[in-house]
């Protein structure tokens, strides 16, 4: 998470503010060089786990587009667009997925990294109730994607309120490292908190179904 933070967040903000001046870097360079963090980071993550998720994807897409229209000075109202097309995308296929055998909400919340998802499927077909588990996943995934959409607001409105500077200008990677740091407390917190709600009323629903204990259906919980 630390590293996630100084590569994502802190230094490419960083030098979007205090590099970008025609005495240090210049705007172009200043905002190739602060995108090429959290690129190089996407990179490197993707060699050391050997795989890459739908999510993971959208999001380095998300780095090379702000590059591109930073190099193209695009209006900053792209930008916006661009900031709240990424959730949006990520919502819409979170809903599509729900109708296949792998819905995305399983790679999000319901996966075996934070759940026993094998004891939790035990534990259905124990009880014969995997078609309530799939109505579960249902209302989880039209939940998940509210979130979603959520973040694509707040990603619109941040972008349109803050950058307002020609592109290709100081002023205006300025604005972008300021949107990149408003982003935290404005969006990825609320966002954050609105995942959790949804786990929530996840676990809750497992417990139902299951009889487990709480305890018992996270991974690593007690036997």
């Amino acid at each position: 998470m630390l590293l996630n933070i100084i590569c994502n967040i802190a230094v490419p903000s960083l030098i979007l503010m205090k590099f970008s001046s025609e005495r240090w870097l210049g705007p172009v360079w200043g905002l190739v060089i602060a995108l090429a963090f959290p690129a190089g980071y996407g990179l490197w993550d993707f060699a050391r786990r050997r795989q890459a998720n739908f999510i993971s994807i959208i999001g380095f897409a998300s780095v090379l587009l702000t590059g591109g229209f930073g190099l193209l000075k695009l209006d900053g109202f792209w930008f916006a667009v661009k900031e709240a097309a990424v959730p949006s995308v990520i919502g819409l296929f979170v809903l599509l997925s729900a109708r296949t055998k792998r819905p995305l909400v399983k790679t999000i919340i319901y996966n075996d990294q934070v759940l026993d998802t094998a004891r939790v499927d035990t534990a259905l077909a124990e009880r014969g109730r995997q078609r309530d588990f799939e109505n579960l996943l249902a209302r989880s995934s039209r939940a998940l994607a509210g979130t979603f959409l959520v973040s694509a607001i707040l990603n619109f409105g941040l972008a349109r309120y803050l950058l307002k500077s020609p592109p290709g200008t100081e002023a205006f990677n300025a604005e972008l490292g300021r949107m990149n740091i408003w982003s935290w407390p404005i969006i990825v917190l609320p966002s954050m908190v609105m995942l959790m709600f949804v786990l929530w009323k996840l676990i809750g629903g497992i417990q139902r179904l299951t009889g487990l204990e709480q305890e018992q259906i996270f991974r690593g919980g007690k036997k």
